[in-house]
């Protein structure tokens, strides 16, 4: 079980970077892309020096499936800058897609979380990048003019190395592969990190850039490979394999170094299901459901906990006016009672008492209208959210079942 502390101050996101096939280059692009369901493959780029007539036509052979021309690429994946990173062109040739791709992503997640990255140096932050070898350049083996600058540029322990490197952090750097998985481990592993206090600041996430279409052609004598360019995951057809890249970067944070920083907190880490797996593999579905409501209500807490701040001023404002036009009211019928030998009150001067004692009801209800908007704003949008994750979290309660009983 999750000890108390590590649910008080939970694991935020602080800042975050995206590089994605369709020309994304920002979080706003992907969402916007994901939600409009539209379609990011394209055909295979003419910018890298692949062959590519050769490659769709060998695969036409006997014991290959047909290498269909789509796939997910990144349109940037050529573009970089080493000049700004203090790297002389030869060196930045010799480098690998993904270590360049990583460490413009890097960049861009910290200045996403507010920092400046000069400002990262000699801090103990980590960094944790999910990455597989994707072939790029020559063999070292051969004299070439890369000779020289392949080691550091080819390796993939030098994919996380190079961003601390660069950016003079002094925690850890690890560069994970896992394959499919190699982002969520590195994630997990930068995650639990901060938990434990590792370090104070991370930075994770995983790349992927093809450097030759390598995978293409093993997937395709596998017959792996889907024939028409199109995958169709959890499908009852599915079509097989889609080659695609794509970068990602987080900044995490614990949640009270970020508020003390100043840093907007961007997302909370959720992983009360998995943390109960982990503490009793044999728990029960129930068991399961419990452990993830639970974390929901303190994240419906904190969600809500100013909620009722401005309920309470949407309600007590006219209130509060009225109970100060009352008061006025009450001071000036009393000032306008009939004393020594007059006979009356002043009527100009009672009504403009009057008028001014309505002041205070028209303040109070200047005070109150928008924080009944914004209160009702905030309170839908709150129920979207906490809807969201009750239907996330039934759903993950669902698959994580699944995955035990297979």
């Amino acid at each position: 079980m999750a000890d108390r502390s590590t649910e008080a101050d939970p694991v935020v996101i602080t800042g975050m970077a995206v590089e994605a096939p369709g020309g994304v280059g920002t979080p706003e692009q992907y969402w916007a892309l994901l939600a409009e369901r539209r379609s990011a493959l394209v055909q295979f780029p003419a910018d890298r020096g692949w062959p590519v007539a050769e490659l769709l036509a060998g695969s036409c052979r006997e014991g290959y499936t047909p290498i269909s021309d789509l796939g997910g690429f990144l349109s940037s994946a050529t573009e970089f800058d080493p000049s700004f990173f203090g790297i002389s062109p030869r060196e930045a040739i010799a480098m690998d897609p993904q270590q360049r791709v990583a460490l413009r992503q890097a960049w861009r997640a910290v200045e996403n979380g507010g920092i400046n990255p000069d400002d990262l140096a000699g801090r103990d932050v980590g960094c944790y990048v999910g990455a597989s070898a994707l072939e790029y350049g020559p063999p070292m083996s051969e004299f070439s003019p890369h000779s020289g600058h392949l080691l550091t540029g080819t390796s993939l322990g030098v994919i996380s190395g190079r961003i601390a490197y660069l950016l003079g952090l002094t925690g850890p750097a690890l560069t994970v592969d896992t394959s499919c998985s190699s982002s969520l481990t590195a994630f997990h592993t930068a995650v639990t990190a901060v938990r434990d206090g590792d370090c104070d600041l991370a930075l994770t996430g995983g790349v992927a850039v093809m450097g030759s279409p390598g995978y293409f052609v093993e997937f395709a004598k596998q017959h792996a490979l889907s024939e028409d360019g199109r995958a169709r995951p959890y499908s009852a057809q599915p079509g097989g394999t889609v080659w695609a890249e794509g970068a990602v970067m987080f900044l995490l944070q614990r949640r009270s170094t970020a508020e003390r920083d100043g840093h907007t907190v961007l997302a909370e880490v959720l992983a009360s299901g998995f943390r109960a797996l982990n503490s009793n593999p044999r728990c029960s579905e129930a068991d399961l459901r419990a452990q993830m409501e639970s974390t929901g209500r303190a994240v419906a807490h904190r969600l809500e906990r100013y909620l009722t701040a401005l309920a309470t001023i949407a309600s007590a404002a006219p209130l509060l006016g009225l109970l100060g036009t009352v008061i006025g009211m009450i001071e000036i019928f009393g000032s306008q009672a009939p004393s020594g030998g007059a006979t009356g009150g002043n009527p100009a001067q009672l009504a403009h008492g009057i008028s001014i004692a309505l002041y205070n009801t028209a303040f109070g209800l200047i005070v109150a209208i928008p924080a009944l908007i914004f209160w009702r704003y905030f309170r839908s949008r709150v129920d979207g959210y906490l809807l969201t994750l009750e239907l996330a979290a039934e759903r993950f309660v669902r698959h994580l079942n699944t995955l035990r009983k297979g």
